[in-house]
């Protein structure tokens, strides 16, 4: 996992990449969480595909857990991947409230996820 911490409009984010998932349970998001903070960032930018499918299950509370513990440490994040192939209708709803508020964003491009953390 590489974690490059960049700044936009005075915001420190980090931008997270790997090969592999990174968040499949609470702890890999708390860890995730923590490991950012450390190095100073107040948002984080993951990639879709570095986060388990059981996330996307709303099933599995996963992405509530998950997205919970976020807000309990007042972290942003912006997830950044195509949701237009996910058909229930329950997770777009869950996207399109979580787009709404300020904490969890679900956005197309690094750009649009820079400009959500930053409310610009």
């Amino acid at each position: 996992m590489n974690i490059e911490i960049i700044e936009h409009k005075g915001v420190p984010i980090a931008l997270v990449s790997s090969q592999h998932i990174i968040i499949s349970n609470e702890q890999n998001a708390l860890d995730l969480l923590a490991n950012c903070g450390y190095q100073g960032a107040d948002a984080i930018i993951i990639n879709e595909e570095n986060v388990s499918s059981d996330f996307f299950e709303l099933s599995t509370k996963l992405a509530g857990n998950v997205l919970q513990k976020f807000s309990n440490y007042r972290m942003q994040l912006a997830i950044v991947g195509s949701f237009d192939k996910y058909d229930s209708k329950s997770l777009r709803d869950f996207i399109y409230e979580s787009n709404k508020g300020k904490r969890i964003n679900f956005v197309s491009s690094i750009d649009e996820a820079k400009a959500a953390l930053t409310n610009s």
